[in-house]
C-alpha cells in the first residue's frame, strides 16, 4: 500500500481503491479494520447496564394502571426493540436507530400524561434516557408573541427536556392559526430540535384522536418524525368503576354499597348521553374528590366521629352539585 495515503473511512478506503490508490487486497484488510473498529467503538459507547430491579417496579406501575391493554402491549413492544438492538450492538450486528418520538391520541382523562411518566422512568432504566423526566407543555408554553420569540420559548422547553420527555399536550393546536400564526414556528423549532438533539430526548405529541389526525394531515412532514402512534381509547364503565375504587382505597376511604350504586347511575348516566370528551378517569376523580368534600361537611359537627365512619362514603355524598 506505501506510505502515499491513509483512508480515515470505509467511504475513503473504497474511493482509493475505485482510483486506483489501493490494491484489492489492502482495500479489504481496511475494510475488516473499519469495521473493527466501528464495532469497538459502539461497544465502548453502550449504555451502561440496566437494574433489573428497577426495571421491574416501574414496569409494576404501569401494570397496575386500570385497563389500557393495548398501550401496555404497544409500549413493551416498544422495550422489547430498544433490549433487542442493544444485544445486537453487543454482537457487533447492524441495529436500527432508536427514533422513539410518539404520538398520543386520546380523549380526556384516558391515561396519556401518566403512562408517558412511566415510560420516561422505564427507558431511564433502561439506560435511554439519562434523567427521563417529563416536561408536560401546551400551546401558551411555547408559542410567543411576536416573530422570533416563540422560537425562544420553544428551545427553552427542549432544553429543559433533555435527557427526558417533552409531552405537548393538544399538540394540535400550534396549527390552529393557520400559516401566519406563530404555532407553525414552534413546529419548525420542534422538528429542527428532534435533529439537532437527536436521541437526547423524546418528544410526544397529545390530544384528541380526530384533531390530532387532522394536525398530521396538515404536516405532511410531521407523521413520519412519529414511528409511535398509542391510542388511548375510552374506559369501559367496569374499568371506570376499578379505578373509583382504587382512588377511594390509596385515599383511605371506602364507598358503602348505596355509594357505589349511586356511583354506577351516575357513570351510566354519562356514557349513555355518548358526550364526546366526557373525561374518564378525570370525571371519576371529580366526582369522588367532591363526595369526599360532601363528607367532610356532613361530619364536621359530629362531635366523635368513628374510624368508620370518617372513612365512609355514603350515597348521599355523592348527591352534591358536579356529581351529577
Amino acid at each position: 500500500m506505501g506510505d502515499r495515503v491513509h483512508p480515515a473511512n470505509h467511504d475513503e478506503v473504497l474511493r482509493f481503491l475505485s482510483e486506483g490508490k489501493l490494491s484489492t487486497a489492502d482495500a479489504l484488510r481496511l475494510l475488516r479494520q473499519t469495521r473493527t473498529a466501528g464495532v469497538a467503538a459502539k461497544e465502548k459507547a453502550a449504555p451502561p447496564p440496566v437494574n433489573p430491579e428497577a426495571l421491574r417496579q416501574t414496569l409494576a406501575q404501569l401494570n397496575l394502571l386500570v385497563g389500557l391493554n393495548e398501550v401496555k402491549g404497544l409500549v413493551r413492544e416498544v422495550l422489547a426493540f430498544v433490549e433487542i438492538q442493544n444485544r445486537r450492538r453487543q454482537e457487533g450486528l447492524n441495529t436500527e436507530p432508536t427514533v422513539l418520538h410518539m404520538i398520543f391520541k386520546g380523549n380526556p382523562g384516558t391515561g396519556k400524561t401518566t403512562v408517558a411518566r412511566i415510560l420516561g422512568k422505564i427507558l431511564h432504566e433502561m439506560a435511554l434516557l439519562p434523567k427521563g423526566h417529563l416536561v408536560e407543555v401546551e400551546r401558551a408554553d411555547l408559542v410567543g408573541e411576536y416573530i422570533g420569540h416563540t422560537a425562544l420559548k420553544t428551545r427553552e422547553q427542549v432544553r429543559k427536556a433533555l435527557g427526558g420527555i417533552l409531552f405537548i399536550d393538544e399538540a394540535y393546536s400550534l396549527a390552529r392559526g393557520g400559516e401566519k400564526d406563530f404555532g407553525k414556528e414552534a413546529i419548525d423549532t420542534l422538528v429542527k430540535a428532534m435533529e439537532d438533539h437527536k436521541d437526547q430526548f423524546i418528544l410526544i405529541l397529545a390530544g384528541y384522536r380526530l384533531e390530532m389526525e387532522y394536525f398530521l394531515q396538515t404536516n405532511p412532514g410531521l407523521r413520519s418524525r412519529f414511528p409511535i402512534h398509542i391510542e388511548f381509547i375510552d374506559y369501559t364503565l367496569d374499568e371506570l368503576l376499578q379505578i373509583a375504587e382504587l382512588f377511594i382505597a390509596e385515599r383511605q376511604y371506602k364507598l358503602s354499597p348505596g355509594a357505589k350504586a349511586k356511583l354506577l347511575r351516575i357513570l351510566q348516566t354519562r356514557i349513555s348521553r355518548s358526550e364526546a370528551n366526557f373525561g374518564n378517569a378525570r370525571l371519576v376523580r371529580n366526582i369522588l374528590e367532591k363526595a369526599i368534600r360532601q363528607q367532610a361537611v356532613r361530619l364536621v359537627n359530629v362531635s366523635r366521629p368513628t374510624r368508620e365512619e370518617l372513612m365512609l362514603i355514603t350515597a348521599q355524598d355523592l348527591e352534591g352539585r358536579g356529581t351529577q
